[in-house]
């Protein structure tokens, strides 16, 4: 009887601070915007072999009672930009942006993934993601937002779009042949025209087919629309669950739905968020990570977290003292503004009756209570601890890898290059070396061809 050969694990590298998850308070935590920061992330995830370096996006400064707030690192660069840049300082490493579908329009973000594609030589990733909130929308010539239904719905339009644009060119147009004076073989080349709800464009794609033909695509979302957009056309889902039975539901959940789309197994990777804290004993690494936990959640962020719930201004409240007795406020108008964890409580009464149940059989104050409630370490350990735990969870196939999200910048990610990679090396199951130039190789994704159909794209009128 033979057995399940051993899963390759997909590593990649989270630049953090967006959210608190980030110690910007720490002594060796360093600039969010230095171009500095951003070379030795990239080039230590580099070190490692990691498969990409991943940017989430900020599209407006998030408030809280009209004000910036401490459960956010302010300042977000541009995620083209910075991207660019670090193609020119790393060699292998993919790059992967996260690009909103809901304010941008297709031709400009096709045209910058590609051109990124061709600056780092294949390495271009698009994390798709939709926006939910009028308050990000302000900050944008559309303003407002979508109803739900209709964000996926333009979402789905978005990249079908983009791909068009994509294979406008097949690859095989630009002959720059001297003797003959040709430069193009086939004057057609990037003609486009979509005809659809949302986007209704005709002309000419002016950046030719890029190394890896498309961008490997990202998708984050994890509802029923969310999952069904990855499964009919993502090659990777950034994924939120990081224990062993949510991850293998998710898993197979996910992956069940891709024969419907026509795709086999390994066309879409799922690659779980991970928070870690190494120690060189796993009695250190749990010391590590309460402290780390409390320098998280502080008694402002408490205070703010809290205020989430109960949609009230609550800073009169001692963060060490109990949870208030007065109820939340139910209503629309939230006192948080573009944060999306905002969303989560749905049903705030019941949230504050589980949390005062919860408060009191553990004799929790405000700060203990949040820190309870709030999201702990992933991984939590000394390397070897740390390294068996990853692969366990990817062998159960609970996950095909991780996006490691460290809690400093930019030297976060130096101890699990150092510790933990060697040790998934030795069992086989990380590489010592990439094998491929292109991200789509590092992830085992073909390079896909040009639909038919964009072969066929009428020429625009003169």
């Amino acid at each position: 009887m033979s057995s399940k050969p051993l899963k390759q694990i997909h590593l990649a590298a989270h630049f953090p601070g967006v959210n608190n998850t980030t110690v910007w308070s720490d002594p060796a935590a360093g600039s969010h915007i230095d171009f500095d920061s951003f070379i030795h992330f990239a080039q230590t995830a580099e070190r490692a072999k990691f498969d990409f370096l991943f940017l989430a996006e900020g599209l407006r400064l998030r408030e809280q009672g009209g004000e910036i707030y401490d459960l956010d690192v302010v300042g977000r660069p541009d995620t083209f930009t910075v991207l660019a840049a670090l193609a020119a300082v790393t060699e292998r490493l993919g790059l992967t942006g996260t690009i909103n579908s809901t304010f941008n329009e297709p031709y400009e973000v096709a045209r910058q993934f590609a051109t990124l594609d061709h600056l780092s030589e294949g390495r271009a990733a698009w994390n798709v993601v939709t926006s939910w909130d009028a308050f990000t929308g302000e900050n944008f010539r559309r303003g407002g937002f979508l109803p739900r239904e209709d964000r996926y719905s333009r979402a789905q339009e978005f990249l079908a779009t983009a791909t068009e644009l994509f294979d406008s060119w097949d690859g095989s147009e630009i002959s720059a042949d001297a003797a003959t004076g040709t430069f193009l073989r086939d004057a057609r080349a990037g003609a486009f025209a979509h005809r659809g709800r949302h986007f209704d464009i005709e002309g000419r794609f002016n950046v030719p087919r890029s190394p890896q033909g498309r961008p490997v695509v990202f998708q984050a979302g994890d509802s029923e629309e969310g999952r069904e957009f990855a499964a009919a056309g993502a090659d990777a889902i950034f994924g939120r669950y990081g224990t062993l039975d949510a991850g293998r539901e998710f898993y197979a959940d996910v992956k069940g739905r891709l024969a419907g789309h026509g795709r086999t197994h390994d066309q879409l990777k799922i690659l779980p968020a991970a928070t870690f804290v190494l120690g060189d004993t796993d009695a250190q690494a749990r010391e590590i990570a309460h402290e780390v936990r409390r320098l998280q959640v502080s008694g402002q962020t408490a205070i703010k977290y809290l205020e989430h719930v109960w949609n009230r201004d609550l800073s009169a409240y001692d963060p060490d003292g109990p949870l208030p007795e007065i109820d939340p406020r139910v209503g629309e108008n939230t006192i948080a503004l573009g944060r999306a964890s905002v969303r989560q409580f749905r049903d705030p009464l019941a949230t504050a009756r589980q949390w005062r149940e919860l408060a009191r059989a553990k004799n929790l104050s405000i700060r203990e209570l949040v820190i309870a409630t709030t999201a702990d370490q992933t991984f939590v350990g000394s390397a070897a601890t740390i390294a068996e735990s990853i692969n366990t969870l990817v062998q159960a196939d609970a996950a095909d890898g991780f996006i490691l999200v460290p809690h400093i910048t930019p030297g976060g990610l130096d101890g699990f290059a150092d510790s933990v990679v060697p040790l998934l090396q030795e069992r086989g199951v990380f590489r010592t070396e990439y094998e491929g130039t292109t991200l789509r190789d590092h992830l085992g994704l073909a390079t896909p061809a040009p639909a038919p159909a964009a072969a066929a794209a009428p020429a625009p009128a003169p």
